[in-house]
């Protein structure tokens, strides 16, 4: 919603107009708040999943997590950038990377090496296809000293006090008054992983430890409130001075994790009504990595019929099921066929080592 957002007011469609402006916000701005709770969900599972997998983090097997990693990542981010590399060749509009951020070769290399958002901070914005790799940057860098970092540490005791730093340093490095480049601030990475932190704190404190019924209670009221709070009231944080010095994010991923370990304590399953919503969870990676080919097109088309104003919800309402609808086609044909294939190139399985979504067969 974010993505078509901007192109709406890119193409001058006024249709914000007359709504309040918190309500905006709320429906349309709040793609940077997205990622950020997507990290703390990335950080929470995947460190959940390596207590399971190894019985303790100090067992964590380094070779196995890198397995892990790429079998999941890699092979739909190589499918991507072959796409949008050949776009580029073909001078598509919209897919050519410009000779003032380095061009395609530039944009490659920080792709594979997880700096595009340096690169952007430094030069310019990528087009859209390209610019959402920016928070696989920051993401992956954090996991490729992760294990790393966990082996070397071994304890909990010294972990956690590592990870607290990440989360005192991320409103730093969003905080105006320490960074001026509005890019970075948004793009940088102690600004992401701060929120990674607190979702590998919040498997950590929870692992092997049993909340009381009050605390799943004050956990879950604590964290919705803070969440309706970040999400609802965004103006009004910024308005007290949080979005400046950056802790509205830092809010927000609190308020996350509060609701992580609600739910993970109280063993909650959501409703069937809700079902669609897990799906577009299970997708997530190949949602986000493939949704600007549907953002682009079906913005395109409206533009054709004359950019209909009356017709901009029917755009938001088709841009989320496409783009569900592809990344669920992505995953079931490619992404997670290939996550298998590769395990079991490496001598282990989904049965071994789990799959980030079932197989067909369970």
């Amino acid at each position: 919603m974010n993505h078509v957002n901007m192109r709406l007011l890119f193409a001058k469609v006024p249709y914000t107009k007359g709504l309040p402006a918190q309500l905006v916000y709320s429906l349309v701005w709040n793609g940077q708040f997205g990622v950020q709770m997507f990290f703390v969900i990335s950080g929470y599972l995947i460190t959940s999943t390596s207590i399971r997998r190894w019985g303790s983090l100090s067992a964590l097997s380094i070779k196995d997590f890198y397995i892990l990693r790429f079998a999941r990542i890699a092979p739909l981010l190589l499918l991507l950038l072959g796409i949008l590399s050949a776009l580029h060749l073909a001078q598509v509009q919209g897919y050519v990377v410009s000779s003032k951020t380095g061009g395609l070769s530039r944009a490659l290399l920080a792709a594979l090496t997880f700096h595009i958002n340096v690169l952007e901070a430094k030069r310019d914005y990528l087009p859209g296809n390209w610019d959402i790799l920016w928070s696989l940057s920051v993401e992956e860098m954090f996991y490729l000293f992760f294990p790393l970092i966990v082996r070397l540490l071994r304890t909990k005791k010294l972990l956690i006090p590592l990870l607290t730093l990440f989360v005192i340093a991320g409103p730093f490095a969003r905080a105006r008054a320490f960074n001026p480049n509005p890019v970075w601030r948004e793009y940088s990475y102690l600004g992401g992983m701060d929120a990674i932190a607190l979702g590998c704190l919040t498997a950590l404190l929870l692992s092997n430890r049993r909340l009381s019924k009050t605390s799943i209670s004050t956990s879950g009221i604590a964290g919705s409130l803070l969440l309706i709070f970040s999400l609802g009231f965004s103006i009004k944080a910024y308005s007290w001075g949080l979005g400046r010095n950056g802790l509205n994010m830092t809010a927000l991923a609190i308020g996350t994790c509060l609701v992580i370990a609600a739910a993970v304590q109280s063993s909650w399953r959501s409703p069937r009504i809700l079902s669609p919503f897990l799906v577009l969870g299970q997708r997530s990676y190949e949602i986000y990595l493939t949704h600007m080919f549907v953002v682009m097109p079906l913005f395109a088309v409206f533009v054709h019929l004359g950019k209909p104003i009356q017709t901009v919800p029917l755009l938001f309402l088709a841009v989320i099921g496409c783009a569900g609808a592809l990344g669920w086609l992505v995953a079931t044909v490619y992404s997670e066929p290939m996550n298998r294939w590769i395990r079991r190139k490496t001598g282990d399985d989904a049965s071994v080592m789990g799959a980030a979504v079932p197989s067909p067969r369970s």
